[in-house]
């Protein structure tokens, strides 16, 4: 469907005398990237050079997009901030809470009963505050904005780290937390540290089993899940113009798994093809008239490394198939290297090679060019007298991509294979897997065409070892059983005791016969939502309304004890769980019970185990209250790119209602950095990363220099040991008098509110 386009028009009216400010200002030849980042900027930001990795910058994005999960404490706190209506299109979209447990059928009326007052909530906000609502069942954010609201050469900020998606029709879109798309939604700025460029240059085709998947399995091998932070991944050359609209799409996905701002392609004719196949072909018109800026220049294609700070560089010819993991997308190994990736190391014990499970999906890889590659391999596998050996799973990405599938028999393929069709949501991607016999804790192995395969996300088992791949190899896992299992050279026995070879499937990039869907889940918001109320049950355990943080008394912090000292990788899923604590997202005391359950205890290896200063063990939440009761506080201590993965808000939110004074780690992630200052609370780094190590258990702290801020200014850490010795440990951040000011109001919503009395 065709939204917004008048938004659409002005941005392409402000493009063309943007892009020629920014290449007289730099004095060069531009990115694609610096070209959106330049026709975005506030009024009069445009006219200075901007460092990157270092200067923040002001941002008008063109829309905002919201899940479930996220959307609910988003809201909650846009509802407080005096605005009648939001200032800029924006969505709400109902994929996060349906658990996957038996199919479609039966799981999508159960999600309408069991998460209804949640629901309501988002409708009637939606209705109200004039965002669009999709309804459960409508599908998955990523997919529903790529085939709706995405288009080349926009800027949109999204309450999910993967709104990156969007960069497949060549926008930037950049996941953030709540209180950022509050800004957008009431009509600030929006703020981001200027990034850095990474330049992937792609050559060659894809050939046999490869797919546009197994490009970014690749490049985060290269890359780690650190190695796109506070960077902007952008795709070139003839390798990425082979590739289809959905297979850039699926690409820019996952650099959220490697930390990256975003990534994005230039406009080509795939992008035209998917806007005009998903009824845009007036935007399509509208980036064909500007073609020329909705692309890097030339010259930057021509000799990359005078423009990107790093240029990675990806024969598509040679590229084979991939399987990352487990417990970290960066993990990668191409097919041919199972054996090795199975075996044990320091950091995780012997995998399986059996396959208990193959599921497809996921805002990642859920497209109908996903779902057409799978049938088809399906339909080869049937011919020649192949069953699965495991169970297979797949959740389409919308109801328009599984009403065409249906439609052209891809899902009588699936039925057919014994494959169960679950709803167009996220599901097992995001925890939401009621997997039976999970419980039993029992080690197996499984493949994903998803994003994320940290310990217990899938099913809630830390013995499930998720290895992330593309669809296609999903299937042929699902046949083999066996992980180690390589169709390039391997073969399979068929129904008859004969060896047979597969070969690579059909492609097809768009259904031949076109889009089609009859309810497309779509609710439009009301033309005048004054009359609406939005009532929140008091009582109620998954909705609260929130009150406002306290400010900044103006002191420096004295007497604080550590509260547990993180150790090794801690996630916003370490953090802030998913799974069943879904339910909670829109209660903040409630989902504030799983703070940091998941981090590993640096003092005994364990989880939700820490020691209190009275000598007894407490869990996490159990002790932060105790110490918020106090009116001590407490503070965390983390390792090295403390926060990565998903956006969600919680992960800050929480510590903050729970006392948290500080979180003081070795390196944050982009966002979780963002988020914490946006709640007002104090992200800091070691300046030397060794000193991590000096911090002891029991330890009580100080935190100095506060009263006397200054942007690139140095804190001091006194770390009390229980000994009686002292530590003093130079601290860094990144705050700007902004965000300074973000500290002392006690919150960003605090500031807007202050300002709009």
């Amino acid at each position: 469907m065709l939204f917004n386009f008048d938004m659409i028009q002005a941005t392409y009216a402000r493009i063309p005398a943007r892009v020629a400010v920014a290449r007289k200002q730099l004095g060069r030849p531009l990115t694609l990237a610096e070209k959106i980042l330049y026709s975005h900027l506030i009024d009069g930001a445009e006219n200075r050079t901007y460092k990157r990795g270092a200067d923040f910058a002001e941002f008008h994005p063109d829309r905002v997009a919201m899940q479930d999960a996220t959307a609910q404490m988003a809201l909650l706190q846009f509802t407080t901030a005096g605005k009648s209506r939001v200032a800029v299109p924006s969505s709400v979209h109902c994929d996060h809470l349906i658990i996957a447990r038996e199919g479609v059928e039966k799981d999508l009326p159960r999600a309408k009963e069991e998460s209804k007052e949640v629901y309501d909530f988002l409708q009637s906000v939606s209705a109200k505050y004039g965002i669009d609502c999709w309804l459960p069942g409508a599908g998955i954010i990523h997919q529903v904005v790529l085939e709706n609201y995405a288009f080349p050469g926009g800027m949109m900020i999204g309450t999910d780290s993967h709104t990156v998606n969007a960069g497949g029709l060549g926008m930037l879109a950049i996941g953030v937390g709540g209180a950022d798309a509050v800004d957008a939604m009431v009509g600030l700025p929006w703020e981001l540290k200027y990034p850095k460029m990474i330049g992937v240059k792609l050559t060659g085709k894809l050939q046999g089993f490869a797919t546009a998947k197994d490009i970014i399995l690749k490049l985060a091998g290269i890359l780690t899940v650190k190695g796109g932070t506070n960077a902007i991944i952008e795709y070139f050359g003839e390798g990425a113009r082979s590739l289809s609209a959905t297979g850039k799409a699926t690409i820019a996905n996952m650099g959220a798994e490697v930390g990256a701002t975003c990534s994005t392609f230039s406009y080509d004719d795939s992008m035209s093809r998917y806007l005009r196949a998903t009824g845009r072909a007036d935007v399509a018109d509208a980036a064909d008239k500007i073609a020329a800026d909705l692309k890097a220049d030339p010259e930057v294609e021509a000799e990359p490394e005078k423009y990107f700070d790093r240029v990675v560089e990806i024969d598509l010819n040679t590229l084979i198939p991939h399987y990352n993991g487990p417990f970290s997308p960066d993990r990668a190994f191409a097919v041919t290297d199972m054996a090795e990736s199975l075996k044990a190391t320091e950091t995780k014990p012997e995998s399986t090679p059996v396959v208990s499970a193959a599921l497809i999906g996921s805002c990642t890889n859920s497209s109908y060019e996903d779902l057409y590659m799978a049938a088809n391999m399906i339909k080869q596998a049937l011919a020649k007298g192949l069953t699965p050996k495991c169970p297979l799973l797949i959740n389409p990405g919308s109801e328009q991509v599984r009403y065409t599938a249906e439609r052209d028999g891809l899902i009588d393929l699936f039925k057919q294979f014994g494959a169960t069709i679950m709803t167009n949501a996220c599901g097992p991607c995001i925890g939401r897997w009621d997997r039976a016999g999970a419980d039993k804790k029992e080690l197996n192995t499984i493949v994903h065409s998803f994003n994320r395969n940290f310990a217990k996300r899938a099913d809630g088992n830390p013995n499930t070892h998720a290895f992330v791949a593309s669809p296609l190899m999903a299937v042929i896992a699902a046949l083999s059983g066996d992980i180690r299992f390589n169709p390039m050279t391997d073969t399979l026995v068929n129904n008859e005791g004969k060896a047979v070879k597969l070969d690579p499937p059909e492609q097809c990039e768009l259904p031949p016969k076109g889009f089609d869907v009859k309810d497309a889940g779509y609710q439009a918001p009301a033309a005048d939502g004054s009359n609406i109320t939005v009532s929140i049950n008091p009582t109620s355990k998954r909705l609260q309304a929130l009150a406002p943080f306290a400010a900044w008394d103006g002191k420096d912090i004295a007497g604080a004890p550590l509260l547990i000292k993180a150790k090794g990788k801690c996630t916003t899923d370490h953090i802030s769980m998913a799974g069943p604590w879904l339910n909670y997202r829109g209660h903040l005391e409630n989902i504030s019970n799983n703070m940091l359950i998941g981090a590993v205890n640096a003092f005994n290896g364990e989880t939700n185990k820490v020691l209190a200063n009275d000598g007894s063990y407490k869990e996490v939440p159990e002790l932060a209250k105790i110490y918020k009761a106090k009116g001590t506080g407490s503070i965390v201590i983390g390792d090295e790119n403390y926060g990565e993965g998903s956006s969600r808000e919680h992960a800050a939110m929480e510590p903050r209602f729970l006392g948290v004074k500080a979180v003081i780690v070795k390196s944050f992630a982009r966002i979780h950095e963002t988020n914490l200052k946006k709640q007002g609370m104090l992200a800091l780094t070691f300046k030397n990363a060794a000193d991590y190590d000096k911090i002891q258990e029991q330890d009580v702290f100080d935190i100095v220099g506060l009263t006397k801020f200054a942007p690139g200014s140095e804190f001091t850490l006194v770390a009390h040991h229980k000994d009686g010795s002292v530590d003093n440990i130079a601290l860094s951040h990144t705050y700007n008098e902004q965000q300074w000011a973000w500290f002392k109001a006690g919150s960003a919503l605090n500031l807007i509110r202050a300002n709009n009395k």
